[in-house]
This record gives C-alpha cells, structure tokens and sequence, in this order.
C-alpha cells in the first residue's frame, strides 16, 4: 500500500507541474522554482511534514520535496549553529542530491548523442 501511495501522490504533484505548464504562459524553469518554493512555504507552516508521512517518496522525491528538505535543513542547521545556519543547512541537508544531479547529468553528457532540433 506503500507504493502505491508514494506512486498516486507523486504522479498528482508530477501531473499538476505539467499542467502548469502546460495550460500557462510562465516558462517551465519559473513553474519548477515556484514548486521548490511551495515546498519551502508548506514546510514552515507544518503542512508538508504529515504529507511527507503519508506519501513517504511521493512527496519527497518530487521538486515540492527538495524545497521541504532544504527547510529541513535550514530549520536543523538554525537550531545548531545559529544565524549562519541560513546558509548553510540547506547545502548540507541537500548535497547528496545535488552531487547525484550532477554526476548523472555529466554521464548523460557523456554517453548521450546531442541532435540538433528541426
């Protein structure tokens, strides 16, 4: 039941961004950024949290769940260091994520074969 939970609640949030962009005039990167952000908002008001506990993945795994855990991150690292925390939680609570990002986007590089759009 798990699954498919985490399958259900992360295909709406993965449908609702392709409506966006689909059905609107904003660009794509602003749609993405404002769900990072909407991740970011629930988070500090407490919604995202039982979500998060309800969908496991299918809340976490989407963009809205990189913004809740940069939260996290800030929130852990506030509490800890203080002020510099600010800048610092985010990174630290993300990095994992950010370095795959990058290592899988560089193999794609790698091994893919750019062809030119007609």
């Amino acid at each position: 039941m798990d699954y498919l939970k985490a399958f259900v609640v992360g295909g709406l949030i993965c449908v609702l961004g392709q409506i966006f962009i689909d059905k609107t005039k904003l660009t794509p990167a602003r749609i993405l950024t404002s769900l990072v952000v909407i991740g970011v908002l629930l988070g500090a008001v407490g919604v995202y949290e039982p979500f998060v506990e309800f969908a496991g993945a299918g809340a976490t795994v989407p963009l809205s769940g990189f913004g809740y855990n940069l939260y996290k991150g800030v929130k852990t690292a506030i509490a800890k260091d203080g002020w510099l925390g600010v800048f610092t939680g985010g990174l630290t609570s993300c990095s994992a994520g950010i370095a795959a990002a990058i290592f899988f986007g560089f193999l794609a590089g790698l091994l893919g074969k750019p062809k030119e759009k007609k």
